[in-house]
């Protein structure tokens, strides 16, 4: 708009001076189409800045023949070389300031008697001052603009590491508070894994069956310990914990034992997992079958893990009461769905259609995957049981 506003102002200029000055020539329809001309390349000159600078320089050489503008027809072409050279077109401003004082000179040389009188020359003189000071101030004009374009490209820049440095030092110290919550479980975890194996030995010592509970408390309690020093390893060297679906026979017989009937359903071909895919659906089916435990009382559950060909599916059902489990999402669900959807999958848990309540999990794998024999040894395997996942609502539930 302030291009075609200066267009506008330069066009009445020009017809204005061109009917008011005595010496001027008879302005027709072809000046003002000129004139009109120019206003509409300077409009444009913004965006298409060097064919505008062309125009404007034929159409102001040519209203100046035939009226003898003067002075005045070289203001629309100060404006374009201005904006061509703060667009970077140095080269073509130059050239086209070269050709309109060379045209301008010629023809005051040519209507002008008795060689090059004084004011031709003033006027020549005054003109190149003119187009030398807008050349360089497009130059002037674009290098200030780089200059302010670098200096908003060091604050982003100055701004990004910032917020890199507080990351790290919040990850960092992350870092160590888990540590420092791990060593604190571990040392509760061992003296649990104690008091449990001496009244184990102390029950079989005189003669008695060790009850259920508290041989499932002692299994449960070793295997929390190797699963926090698998921990600590990941805190200390940054490699991935061993947990895997190869490890979930054992999780439903340790979860038996603590009087849950489970059983699985294993849909599609075994294949090998990459790492963190292993180990989110193996903690998917252990968060699952921990609040089946806490929530469900004599509850039934069903895991099912389903491979497709781009992803796996892990499902954990269980036909207990809803009403009884509370409605705000707990600190293990959290985590689930951390650990999935930082995989790029999904997670929902909720209240399925036919009763009870589901987890269902989809996690996304790569493309070629290979086929390897069934990693499944010793659980008993119900093909195409899958219902009541699939209609598990959004809800969350710890």
């Amino acid at each position: 708009m302030p291009f075609a506003i200066g267009g506008l102002v330069i066009a009445a200029v020009l017809l204005g001076n061109a009917a008011l000055v005595p010496e001027a020539g008879h302005v027709g329809v072809v000046e003002v189409a000129l004139a009109l001309l120019t206003a509409g390349a300077v409009a444009v000159c913004r965006k298409y800045p060097v064919p505008a600078m062309a125009v404007v320089t034929v159409a102001m050489l040519a209203f100046h023949v035939r009226v003898h503008a003067g002075v005045s027809a070289s203001f629309a072409v100060l404006g374009t070389v201005y904006v061509a050279g703060w667009l970077g077109h140095r080269i073509s401003a130059a050239v086209a300031s070269v050709v309109f004082l060379t045209g301008f000179l010629a023809y005051d040389i040519s209507t002008s008697s008795g060689g090059l009188p004084q004011q031709v020359g003033e006027r020549t003189s005054l003109l190149l001052g003119w187009f030398v000071a807008a050349n360089i101030a497009g130059l002037i004009a674009r290098q200030r603009q780089a200059y302010l374009a670098q200096v908003e490209q060091r604050a982003l820049e100055a701004e990004r590491t910032r917020e890199e440095m507080a990351l790290r030092r919040a990850g960092e110290e992350r870092l160590r508070i888990a540590r420092e919550l791990h060593d604190a479980l571990t040392h509760s975890i061992s003296v649990i894994k104690v008091q449990a194996g001496i009244a184990v030995h102390l029950a079989r010592k005189h003669g008695e069956e060790p009850p259920p509970a508290l041989l499932a408390i002692q299994e449960a309690s070793a295997d929390a310990m190797r699963e926090l020093r698998a921990t600590l390893g990941v805190l200390r060297t940054s490699d991935m914990d061993s947990a895997g679906l190869d490890r979930l026979p054992e999780l439903l017989e340790r979860t038996r034992s603590l009087g849950v009937p489970v059983t699985v359903e294993i849909s599609g071909e075994p294949r090998s997992l990459p790492a963190e895919v292993d180990q989110a659906a193996y903690r998917v089916v252990q968060e699952g079958l921990t609040n089946v435990a806490k929530h469900a009382g004599s509850a039934a559950a069903s895991v099912a893990v389903a491979y497709q060909p781009a992803a796996v599916v892990i499902s954990v059902t269980d036909d207990g009461p809803v009403t009884d489990r509370p409605v705000t999402p707990g600190v293990g669900l959290r985590g689930m769905r951390e650990r999935v959807t930082g995989l790029g999958g999904t997670l929902s848990a909720g209240p399925v259609d036919s009763g009870g309540f589901a987890v269902r999990a989809c996690l996304p794998l790569p493309i070629a995957l290979t086929p390897v024999p069934s990693a499944s040894a010793g659980v008993p395997v119900d093909h195409g049981v899958n219902s009541g996942v699939d209609g598990v609502s959004r809800q969350e539930t710890p």
